[in-house]
């Protein structure tokens, strides 16, 4: 990406890899979380008789993987959730605010340490579920249902991109909140609105094809770009360092600072006049 430096983007990287495996809460979320969402899906499968009808067969699978949808909704909002307010309580946010790097490697950096695992995990649940309904199910047509292309599709295509959004909101709510335990909670529910797309496909009010996998995707993909660019935006290092935030006035006339001059507005009333031009 133009503007973006490798080498800086994956230190960040690292550096965020190293804060969450310091964090006892993350590893928790991460192997707790997968689990627990897989227990529907497997009694769903497991439930499923050998005479049950293919379009009840169909509406079972469907509830299933709107589930497993949920994983990669729900870890990276919690992940997210720690990467601004988390890092500042524990005293580590403000080092790599104060460096070179730039807005957009630190965002992507962070994203990057938690979309990875987060659908990665959610594959591999897909994948589990496959198996179990392979070798396990009573009905056949549990394994031919879940294995068709379009479910295929729609796993590859929503995960990342459900992800992407959770990690988005997660990091912007993050960067407001005072405390970890608030950000969480602010950060699953925001996670949760993209999942109507996917519940719309896994009711049957849309039927799943190719295509309607491919369109819902773009859809997603476009409420991801404008969200990450609203996220861009409106990340303040400054005032995530100070509690303020610095503007640049644009009044010029006797009394008043040069055109330019960066006025500090303090976070809590009052304003001062920082000297010097920008």
């Amino acid at each position: 990406m133009m503007g973006l430096d490798v080498g800086r983007l994956a230190a960040v990287a690292r550096k965020e890899a190293r804060e969450y495996r310091r964090t006892p809460f993350i590893i928790g979320a991460m192997a707790v979380l997968p689990l627990i969402f897989m227990i529907n899906p497997v009694i769903t499968i497991f439930a499923i008789g050998a005479t049950v009808k293919a379009a009840t067969v169909s509406r079972a699978v469907g509830a299933t993987f709107l589930v497993l949808l949920v994983v990669p909704a729900v870890i990276p909002a919690s992940i997210a959730a720690y990467s601004v307010v988390g890092e500042r309580d524990q005293g580590t946010l403000e080092p790599l605010l104060t460096t070179p790097v730039r807005r957009g490697e630190i965002l992507i950096g962070k994203a990057l340490v938690a979309v990875v695992p987060a659908v990665g995990i959610a594959y591999i649940l897909f994948a589990l579920a496959v198996i179990l309904a392979h070798f396990f199910a009573a009905n056949p047509t549990v394994a031919a249902t879940l294995t068709e292309g379009p479910h295929i599709l729609a796993q590859a295509l929503f995960a990342p991109l459900l992800a992407l959004w959770s990690i988005g909101v997660g990091t912007a709510i993050s960067a407001r909140s005072s405390d970890v335990r608030v950000a969480q909670q602010l950060g699953t529910l925001a996670s949760l609105p993209p999942l109507a797309v996917t519940a719309l496909v896994s009711f049957q009010v849309v039927p799943l094809g190719v295509w309607t996998a491919v369109g819902f995707g773009l859809g997603l993909l476009v409420l991801d770009i404008v969200m990450w660019r609203g996220v861009m935006a409106t990340f303040d290092r400054e005032r995530l360092i100070t509690g303020s935030r610095a503007v640049k006035t644009t009044r010029v006339g006797p009394g008043g600072p040069p055109a330019g001059t960066v006025r500090r507005i303090q976070a809590f009333g009052g304003a001062d006049d920082g000297g010097g031009g920008a």
